[in-house]
Protein backbone atom coordinates (compact mmCIF):
# COMPACT_ATOMS: atom_id res chain seq x y z
CA UNK A 1 0.00 0.00 0.00
CA UNK A 2 1.09 3.49 -0.96
CA UNK A 3 2.47 5.79 2.03
CA UNK A 4 -0.39 7.73 3.58
CA UNK A 5 2.06 10.93 3.49
CA UNK A 6 4.93 11.35 1.10
CA UNK A 7 7.79 13.05 2.58
CA UNK A 8 10.92 14.66 0.42
CA UNK A 9 13.28 17.24 0.58
CA UNK A 10 14.40 20.06 -2.01
CA UNK A 11 16.68 22.61 -1.29
CA UNK A 12 16.41 21.97 2.24
CA UNK A 13 12.25 21.80 1.71
CA UNK A 14 10.69 19.69 3.21
CA UNK A 15 7.43 18.63 1.31
CA UNK A 16 4.78 16.83 3.24
CA UNK A 17 2.23 15.42 0.92
CA UNK A 18 -0.84 14.07 1.85
CA UNK A 19 -2.05 11.19 -0.20
CA UNK A 20 -4.96 9.87 0.43
CA UNK A 21 -6.51 11.59 -2.77
CA UNK A 22 -9.14 8.72 -2.93
CA UNK A 23 -10.69 9.93 0.28
CA UNK A 24 -9.96 13.38 -0.37
CA UNK A 25 -7.50 13.52 1.75
CA UNK A 26 -9.76 13.12 4.69
CA UNK A 27 -8.72 12.71 8.39
CA UNK A 28 -8.87 8.99 9.33
CA UNK A 29 -7.21 7.89 13.02
CA UNK A 30 -4.21 6.12 10.60
CA UNK A 31 -3.78 9.34 8.34
CA UNK A 32 -3.50 11.70 11.27
CA UNK A 33 -0.83 9.93 12.75
CA UNK A 34 0.73 9.26 9.37
CA UNK A 35 1.04 13.13 9.04
CA UNK A 36 2.19 13.80 12.69
CA UNK A 37 4.90 10.90 11.91
CA UNK A 38 5.90 12.88 8.86
CA UNK A 39 6.01 15.92 10.81
CA UNK A 40 8.36 14.18 13.51
CA UNK A 41 10.67 13.11 10.62
CA UNK A 42 10.76 16.51 8.90
CA UNK A 43 11.47 18.03 12.45
CA UNK A 44 14.22 16.03 13.15
CA UNK A 45 15.57 15.77 9.95
CA UNK A 46 19.16 18.31 9.49
CA UNK A 47 18.50 18.96 5.91
CA UNK A 48 14.95 19.93 6.49
CA UNK A 49 14.95 23.87 7.47
CA UNK A 50 11.24 24.65 6.19
CA UNK A 51 8.03 22.38 6.02
CA UNK A 52 5.24 22.57 2.71
CA UNK A 53 2.36 20.65 3.42
CA UNK A 54 0.52 20.65 0.31
CA UNK A 55 -2.09 17.20 -1.14
CA UNK A 56 -2.57 14.81 -4.37
CA UNK A 57 -5.69 14.72 -5.24
CA UNK A 58 -8.43 17.57 -5.90
CA UNK A 59 -8.68 18.49 -1.88
CA UNK A 60 -6.44 19.39 0.09
CA UNK A 61 -8.37 17.74 3.32
CA UNK A 62 -11.80 16.90 3.65
CA UNK A 63 -11.90 16.78 7.57
CA UNK A 64 -13.38 13.58 9.21
CA UNK A 65 -13.54 10.80 6.49
CA UNK A 66 -17.21 8.72 6.56
CA UNK A 67 -15.64 6.28 8.16
CA UNK A 68 -14.84 8.46 11.10
CA UNK A 69 -17.77 9.96 11.89
CA UNK A 70 -19.98 6.79 11.65
CA UNK A 71 -17.88 5.61 14.14
CA UNK A 72 -18.75 8.59 16.73
CA UNK A 73 -21.67 7.47 17.10
CA UNK A 74 -21.09 3.78 18.99
CA UNK A 75 -17.74 5.64 20.53
CA UNK A 76 -17.99 5.91 24.11
CA UNK A 77 -16.99 9.16 25.56
CA UNK A 78 -13.60 8.16 26.39
CA UNK A 79 -12.73 6.62 22.82
CA UNK A 80 -14.21 10.12 22.09
CA UNK A 81 -12.01 11.59 24.06
CA UNK A 82 -9.29 10.11 22.93
CA UNK A 83 -9.47 10.48 18.87
CA UNK A 84 -9.86 14.48 19.57
CA UNK A 85 -6.63 14.24 21.82
CA UNK A 86 -4.78 12.43 18.92
CA UNK A 87 -5.96 15.09 16.35
CA UNK A 88 -5.71 18.19 18.69
CA UNK A 89 -2.16 16.71 19.35
CA UNK A 90 -1.62 17.11 15.37
CA UNK A 91 -2.11 21.11 15.63
CA UNK A 92 -0.53 21.44 19.02
CA UNK A 93 2.41 19.96 16.62
CA UNK A 94 2.24 22.06 13.72
CA UNK A 95 1.45 24.96 16.12
CA UNK A 96 4.58 24.65 18.05
CA UNK A 97 7.27 23.19 15.82
CA UNK A 98 10.77 25.14 15.64
CA UNK A 99 10.42 25.00 11.95
CA UNK A 100 8.24 27.25 9.97
CA UNK A 101 5.34 25.31 8.68
CA UNK A 102 4.11 26.42 5.36
CA UNK A 103 0.79 25.24 3.78
CA UNK A 104 -0.35 25.33 -0.44
CA UNK A 105 -3.93 24.72 -0.46
CA UNK A 106 -5.50 23.39 -3.74
CA UNK A 107 -9.01 22.65 -3.77
CA UNK A 108 -11.17 22.08 -0.69
CA UNK A 109 -9.67 22.60 3.20
CA UNK A 110 -13.06 22.24 5.03
CA UNK A 111 -13.36 21.36 9.05
CA UNK A 112 -10.57 19.70 10.69
CA UNK A 113 -8.55 20.50 6.96
CA UNK A 114 -9.37 23.97 7.31
CA UNK A 115 -7.53 23.56 10.79
CA UNK A 116 -5.33 21.88 9.07
CA UNK A 117 -4.19 24.50 6.73
CA UNK A 118 -4.53 27.57 8.20
CA UNK A 119 -2.63 27.24 11.75
CA UNK A 120 0.66 27.02 9.73
CA UNK A 121 2.67 29.25 9.86
CA UNK A 122 2.03 30.75 6.41
CA UNK A 123 -0.62 29.25 4.04
CA UNK A 124 -1.21 29.76 0.54
CA UNK A 125 -4.07 28.90 -1.34
CA UNK A 126 -5.05 28.98 -5.36
CA UNK A 127 -8.00 29.92 -6.90
CA UNK A 128 -9.73 27.11 -6.36
CA UNK A 129 -9.17 26.67 -2.82
CA UNK A 130 -12.26 26.90 -0.86
CA UNK A 131 -12.53 27.25 2.91
CA UNK A 132 -14.84 26.11 5.63
CA UNK A 133 -15.71 24.80 9.45
CA UNK A 134 -18.90 22.86 8.35
CA UNK A 135 -19.31 21.15 11.96
CA UNK A 136 -22.25 22.90 12.72
CA UNK A 137 -24.29 21.73 9.66
CA UNK A 138 -23.98 18.75 10.89
CA UNK A 139 -24.64 18.45 14.19
CA UNK A 140 -21.09 18.73 15.16
CA UNK A 141 -18.76 21.68 17.03
CA UNK A 142 -15.33 22.85 15.69
CA UNK A 143 -13.93 23.05 19.18
CA UNK A 144 -10.30 22.35 18.77
CA UNK A 145 -9.93 24.37 15.76
CA UNK A 146 -11.66 27.08 18.12
CA UNK A 147 -9.01 27.66 19.84
CA UNK A 148 -6.22 28.41 17.09
CA UNK A 149 -8.96 30.50 14.95
CA UNK A 150 -9.56 32.93 18.13
CA UNK A 151 -6.01 33.39 18.53
CA UNK A 152 -5.80 34.25 14.66
CA UNK A 153 -8.39 36.25 13.46
CA UNK A 154 -10.06 37.49 16.96
CA UNK A 155 -13.71 36.77 18.21
CA UNK A 156 -16.20 38.71 15.54
CA UNK A 157 -14.47 36.87 12.45
CA UNK A 158 -14.58 33.00 14.42
CA UNK A 159 -18.24 33.89 15.04
CA UNK A 160 -19.00 34.67 11.28
CA UNK A 161 -16.92 31.36 10.17
CA UNK A 162 -17.89 28.58 12.90
CA UNK A 163 -21.20 29.81 13.35
CA UNK A 164 -22.32 30.21 10.07
CA UNK A 165 -20.49 26.85 8.35
CA UNK A 166 -20.46 29.08 5.42
CA UNK A 167 -18.21 27.88 2.83
CA UNK A 168 -15.64 30.55 1.22
CA UNK A 169 -12.97 31.23 -1.23
CA UNK A 170 -9.24 32.33 -0.77
CA UNK A 171 -10.35 35.87 -1.60
CA UNK A 172 -12.48 35.99 1.39
CA UNK A 173 -10.21 33.63 3.73
CA UNK A 174 -7.58 36.38 2.91
CA UNK A 175 -10.14 39.23 4.10
CA UNK A 176 -10.82 37.15 7.14
CA UNK A 177 -6.72 36.68 8.18
CA UNK A 178 -6.90 33.05 8.11
CA UNK A 179 -4.08 32.85 4.94
CA UNK A 180 -1.04 34.59 3.71
CA UNK A 181 -1.91 34.95 0.06
CA UNK A 182 -3.96 33.95 -2.96
CA UNK A 183 -1.47 32.36 -6.24
CA UNK A 184 -2.65 32.18 -9.54
CA UNK A 185 -3.00 27.83 -10.10
CA UNK A 186 -0.22 27.74 -12.38
CA UNK A 187 2.68 29.43 -10.55
CA UNK A 188 1.76 28.47 -6.44
CA UNK A 189 4.17 25.79 -6.89
CA UNK A 190 7.25 27.50 -7.66
CA UNK A 191 5.91 30.66 -6.29
CA UNK A 192 5.45 28.87 -2.68
CA UNK A 193 8.71 26.63 -3.20
CA UNK A 194 11.26 30.38 -4.12
CA UNK A 195 9.53 31.63 -0.88
CA UNK A 196 10.58 28.72 1.36
CA UNK A 197 13.94 28.61 -0.19
CA UNK A 198 14.26 32.08 0.94
CA UNK A 199 13.28 31.68 4.04
CA UNK A 200 16.15 28.72 4.07
CA UNK A 201 18.50 31.28 3.04
CA UNK A 202 18.00 34.36 5.06
CA UNK A 203 16.60 33.47 8.93
CA UNK A 204 18.37 32.07 11.62
CA UNK A 205 17.05 28.63 12.91
CA UNK A 206 17.43 29.34 15.93
CA UNK A 207 15.75 32.56 16.07
CA UNK A 208 12.94 30.70 14.15
CA UNK A 209 12.53 28.58 16.91
CA UNK A 210 12.47 30.63 19.53
CA UNK A 211 10.44 33.62 18.01
CA UNK A 212 7.96 30.89 17.07
CA UNK A 213 7.75 29.88 20.89
CA UNK A 214 7.47 33.39 22.26
CA UNK A 215 4.27 33.68 19.37
CA UNK A 216 3.00 30.76 21.41
CA UNK A 217 3.70 31.49 24.68
CA UNK A 218 3.45 35.73 24.85
CA UNK A 219 -0.64 35.52 24.32
CA UNK A 220 -0.88 33.48 27.96
CA UNK A 221 0.93 36.56 30.04
CA UNK A 222 -0.28 38.93 32.06
CA UNK A 223 1.63 42.22 30.95
CA UNK A 224 4.20 42.72 33.50
CA UNK A 225 5.11 38.70 32.75
CA UNK A 226 5.05 39.25 29.60
CA UNK A 227 7.59 41.81 29.79
CA UNK A 228 9.75 39.67 32.20
CA UNK A 229 9.58 36.91 29.55
CA UNK A 230 11.17 39.23 26.85
CA UNK A 231 13.55 40.05 28.89
CA UNK A 232 15.04 36.92 29.51
CA UNK A 233 14.18 35.34 25.99
CA UNK A 234 15.83 38.59 24.41
CA UNK A 235 19.18 37.79 27.12
CA UNK A 236 19.12 33.96 25.97
CA UNK A 237 18.95 35.00 22.01
CA UNK A 238 22.22 36.98 22.38
CA UNK A 239 24.35 33.98 23.94
CA UNK A 240 23.14 31.29 20.84
CA UNK A 241 25.64 30.52 18.28
CA UNK A 242 23.55 32.11 15.24
CA UNK A 243 23.40 35.35 17.22
CA UNK A 244 27.04 35.72 17.65
CA UNK A 245 27.48 34.94 14.15
CA UNK A 246 25.02 37.38 12.66
CA UNK A 247 26.49 40.28 14.76
CA UNK A 248 30.04 39.72 13.02
CA UNK A 249 28.69 39.47 9.86
CA UNK A 250 27.01 42.73 10.21
CA UNK A 251 30.01 44.56 11.90
CA UNK A 252 32.04 43.32 9.42
CA UNK A 253 29.65 43.72 6.41
CA UNK A 254 30.12 40.19 5.23
CA UNK A 255 27.09 38.36 3.25
CA UNK A 256 25.67 36.15 5.46
CA UNK A 257 23.62 33.22 3.84
CA UNK A 258 22.05 30.64 6.60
Amino acid sequence: MEDLVLYEVIERVGYLTLNRPEKRNALSFEFVQAIKDALTKAENDANCKVIVIKANGESFCSGADLASLQKLQSNTFDDNLADSKHLAALYMQIYTSSKVIISRVEGAAFAGGCGLATLCDFCFADANARFAYTEVKIGFIPAIVMVFLLRQVGERVARQILLTGEVFDGNKALQYGMITQVIDSKIIEEEVHQFAVKLCKNTSAQSIANTKRMLANVPEFKLEEAIHYAASMNAVARSTDDCKKGIAAFLNKEKLSW
